[in-house]
């Protein structure tokens, strides 16, 4: 029998064969850590990241005071969003990982989605 970690790596590489980041929809990816959340905008074409947000991020350190809640995803979903619209980003792909689509991974995506992304 395959133990968790064999089965999350299964599920990753099935979530991302489906997904890839272009320039006109870069891929936004998010890792949730044991701590800490964090979020990443890709254009694999030109494999670059074009911005990142994590909980360790200094404009969150006043607002957050424990990192592994949905509060805190709220948060960094914000900040990706706004660093995304800031360089011209409206339009992505989300890249889950091999998360469930519930908790802090939903908190993150509708976060990121009031603040102006669209996936």
């Amino acid at each position: 029998m395959k133990d968790s970690n064999e089965r999350f790596n299964y599920r990753v590489k099935r979530v991302r064969s489906k997904i890839e980041g272009t320039q006109a929809r870069p891929r936004l990816s998010v890792h949730r850590g044991h701590k800490h959340i964090y979020a990443q905008i890709i254009d694999d074409s030109r494999s670059i990241t074009l911005a990142s947000a994590s909980t360790l991020s200094p404009e969150l350190k006043d607002k957050i005071k424990v990192t592994d809640t949905v509060a805190a995803a709220k948060f960094v979903g914000d900040l990706i969003a706004k660093k995304a619209v800031e360089k011209g980003v409206k339009k992505v792909v989300f890249d889950r990982r091999g998360y469930e689509y519930t908790g802090k991974i939903k908190a993150f995506a509708d976060a990121a989605r009031e603040n102006g992304l669209e996936f």
